[in-house]
C-alpha cells in the first residue's frame, strides 16, 4: 500500500515562545535595539545573553556577534590568523568555514573525512606536518564530533591552534565536555536553521582573556568593553583597544532578547531533537542498503538533522532518489551533485579555495544525503519521512535489479 504524501514543510520552525515576544515587544517600545545604548545602571539583553550563555557553556568569556560565520572571523583574526596563513578545515563544511578563513587572508588547508563524517585525524596530523600550519578551524559539521581528545593531543604535538565551529552542535558534549570548550574558542551561529532561533547571530566563548579582548574591539566595542556581560577584565585591554581595529559586527539588544528565553529550555529542545533523530535513525538502520554515521558512546549529540548514506549510489540514481523523495513531500539534500544547491556544497565549488584533492572525502560525498529534522516535525511525521526514505531506497534497488 503506497504511504501517504508528506504535507509539512521543511523550513518551518516552531514560534518564537511568548516570553521572548514580550522580551523583544519591551526592546522595541524602549527604542534601545543598539547594545551599548542602554539605561542607566541597566545591563541591557546583549549583555545578560553573554552573561547567560557563559554561564551555560561553562565558560568565562563569551561575546554576541552578528552571526556565527562573524563569530568565526573574529576568532580567527583573534586567534593571530594574518594574509597568507595556512588553516587547516575540514574537507567537508558549509561554505561559511572555508570563507571565513579567507576573508581574513588565510589559505584553508583541506583535511579528509571519514566514513562517519568526521574530520579524519590521521590526515590531519599528516597535512599539519607537511603544510606546516598552526592553526584549525574544526567544523562539526552537521553535529558529528570526532575523537576530540585524540585531535586535542594531536594540536598540542603540532603546536597547533584550535578553534571550534559549533553551528550544529550547540549543547553536545564528547565525553562529557561541551563542544566548544575544547579549543581556543568556541563559535556558536543563532541562525533560524540553528539551536537558538533569532534569524542571524553569532555566539563566540573562550577561557582566555587576551584572545576575548581582542575579539571584543573587533566586533565593534567602540571602547565601552565595560558594557560586556563575559568579558575580560578592564586593564586587560591597556594596549589591545589600541592595537585592535574597530569593525561593526555586534548583536543588538532586540536578537538577544528573543534569545534568552530559548537558552533557558535549550536542554528541552536538545531531548526533542534526540528523540526524532533515533525513531528516523532506527527505522533507516534497518534498511541493509542505507549506513548512518556511527555515533561513539562518548559523544552526546543533538540531532537537529540526519545524514545517511548509499555507497557506490551512481549520480543518476541518487539524483532519481531525490526527485523521488521530493515528489512525495521529502525534502532531502544529495551532497554529491555537481553543483551547490540551498545549504549544500562541497569543496569543488569553493572557487575562492585553491583546489585540493580528497579523494575519500568525495568517495563519501558521492553518496551522502541529508535531510532537517526540524521540531515543527511530530514524532507520527518523523515515522512517515523515515518510513518514506525507506520506500523509495527500496523502489530504487527493484528499479536497478529490474
Amino acid at each position: 500500500m503506497a504511504r501517504a504524501r508528506f504535507s509539512k514543510s521543511f523550513t518551518q520552525q516552531p514560534p518564537i515562545p511568548e516570553d521572548a515576544i514580550e522580551a523583544a515587544v519591551a526592546v522595541m517600545r524602549s527604542g534601545r535595539l543598539h547594545r551599548y545604548n542602554t539605561a542607566p545602571g541597566v545591563p541591557g539583553e546583549t549583555m545578560e545573553l553573554e552573561r547567560d550563555f557563559a554561564l551555560w557553556q561553562g565558560q568565562p568569556f563569551c561575546l554576541a556577534v552578528a552571526s556565527g560565520g562573524q563569530a568565526m572571523q573574529i576568532a580567527l583574526r583573534a586567534a593571530g590568523v594574518k594574509m597568507g596563513d595556512l588553516v587547516l578545515t575540514n574537507g567537508f563544511t558549509l561554505a561559511p568555514v572555508p570563507g571565513a578563513i579567507a576573508v581574513v587572508g588565510g589559505k584553508p588547508v583541506l583535511v579528509e573525512i571519514t566514513d562517519d563524517l568526521v574530520i579524519d585525524l590521521d590526515d590531519l596530523a599528516a597535512k599539519a606536518r607537511q603544510t606546516g600550519a598552526r592553526f584549525l578551524l574544526l567544523s562539526h559539521m552537521r553535529g558529528h564530533l570526532c575523537d576530540m581528545e585524540r585531535l586535542m593531543q594531536i594540536a598540542t604535538e603540532l603546536d597547533i591552534t584550535v578553534l571550534e565551529d559549533c553551528a550544529h552542535t550547540m549543547g553536545a558534549r564528547w565525553n562529557r565536555k561541551l563542544s566548544g570548550s575544547f579549543g581556543l574558542a568556541g563559535c556558536f551561529s543563532t541562525q533560524t536553521y540553528k539551536h537558538l532561533n533569532s534569524g542571524e547571530g553569532g555566539l563566540l566563548t573562550s577561557q582566555d582573556a587576551e584572545f576575548m579582548a581582542r575579539a571584543t574591539i573587533l566586533s565593534g566595542s567602540y571602547m565601552l568593553f565595560d558594557r560586556h556581560g563575559a568579558g575580560p577584565a578592564t586593564e586587560v585591554y591597556d594596549d589591545i583597544r589600541l592595537d585592535t581595529p574597530n569593525t561593526s559586527a555586534r548583536m543588538d539588544n532586540l536578537r538577544a532578547a528573543l534569545l534568552r528565553p530559548q537558552l533557558r529550555r535549550i536542554d528541552q529542545s536538545i531531548a526533542a531533537w534526540n528523540e526524532r533523530y533515533d525513531l528516523v535513525a532506527a527505522k533507516l538502520a534497518a534498511h541493509p542498503a542505507i549506513r548512518l554515521p556511527t555515533r561513539p558512546e562518548a559523544e552526546a549529540y543533538v540531532g537537529s538533522s540526519i545524514q545517511f548514506r548509499l555507497p557506490g549510489i551512481t549520480a543518476e540514481n541518487a539524483q532519481t532518489l531525490v526527485a523521488r523523495l521530493s515528489g512525495a513531500g521529502v525534502e532531502v539534500k544529495w551532497f554529491g551533485a555537481p553543483h551547490p544547491i540551498g545549504f549544500t556544497s562541497d569543496h569543488h565549488s569553493w572557487r575562492y579555495v585553491a583546489a585540493q584533492n580528497l579523494p575519500q572525502t568525495d568517495r563519501i560525498l558521492a553518496g551522502l544525503f541529508d535531510m532537517r529534522l526540524p521540531l515543527s516535525f511530530t514524532l507520527p511525521d518523523c515515522a512517515l519521512l523515515a518510513d518514506l526514505i525507506v520506500d523509495a531506497v527500496a523502489a530504487l534497488q527493484t528499479r536497478a535489479t529490474s
